[in-house]
């Protein structure tokens, strides 16, 4: 079974044991290592080969004809939302009104809870978006090549080594805007494929992954390449929740906001809420 998935510490700590062939009865993995944006386009290409992929929430409304939502193995949570970066200045988010900003995608997650927190709180709108890979947007922002930088994932613990100054988190205000988690990553599988037995394997790998997280370490750092093991274990202490275990009926209900209040911004096409259903 092909799968792509990308390098960070939560997706390898979650698919280490379907990858080692812990996973009793699984059917042996090809895995595709890619960041979220490469995964994210990959299944929105028909001509692709992959059965399973880690993508943005914010791009499954372009693929769930052909794939299903998997309702574990992903990211959602409280407390885990990207960050808006700024090299010092202000901190009213108006501020932010036609100037550059740097996103890790355009059709993130992230960037989606951008454009909703901007269309709320930056009158007249911020200026160009600059699609950058995710290692380059901090130093870009502390070295004044942009204004302010869209980041993820483990740049929420390292930000101030940059010496840079948090203008807000997204996912704080999503959480009090809303009352619910924040969907960031989704594990989908074609639709054609047993979408019950891949759940059941996805939760088998979260469930020994948790009850033997030593198994994974080499695992994780080999791909975490140059990060330091505490900030991995962070990385995964944020994003690796109950929820990956299992989304829940507040899982499903914060992924159908932020999908519906997007389409209703005209930011991504409407879905049938059903359709996020396994059938």
């Amino acid at each position: 079974m092909k799968i792509a998935f990308s390098p960070c510490p939560n997706d390898t700590f979650v698919f280490h044991a379907w990858v080692h062939g812990l996973v009793p009865d699984a059917p042996k993995l090809e895995v595709t290592y890619a960041d979220i944006d490469i995964t994210n386009r990959l299944a929105s290409d028909g001509s692709n080969k992959l059965d399973v992929l880690k993508i943005s929430y914010a791009a499954l409304p372009w693929v769930l004809d052909d794939y299903a939502l998997i309702p574990c193995g992903g990211a959602l949570g409280r407390g885990c939302g990207p960050l808006v970066l700024t090299n010092g200045g202000s901190s009213d988010p108006a501020s932010l009104k036609g100037r550059r900003v740097a996103v890790p995608s355009d059709r993130s997650t992230a960037y989606l809870l951008f454009r909703l927190w901007a269309a709320q709180l930056v009158p007249g709108g911020v200026g160009e978006i600059i699609v950058m890979p995710f290692h380059e947007i901090m130093p870009a922002v502390r070295d004044g090549r942009i204004d302010a930088g869209l980041v993820i994932h483990e740049a929420r613990f390292t930000y101030p080594n940059y010496g840079l100054t948090m203008l807000a988190d997204l996912g704080s205000w999503w959480e009090s805007d809303t009352g619910l988690p924040i969907p960031l990553g989704a594990i989908i599988a074609r639709r054609s494929l047993d979408l019950a037995a891949i759940s059941r394997w996805t939760q088998a790998s979260v469930e020994h992954a948790w009850k033997h997280p030593q198994l994974s370490q080499a695992y994780v750092m080999q791909h975490a390449q140059e990060m330091d093991p505490q900030v991995a274990q962070a990385h995964i202490d944020l994003y690796v929740n109950d929820f990956t275990g299992s989304l829940g009926g507040s899982g499903y209900a914060a992924v159908t906001s932020l999908l519906t209040r997007a389409a209703e911004e005209g930011l991504v096409p409407a879905i049938d809420p059903a359709k996020l259903l396994l059938p």
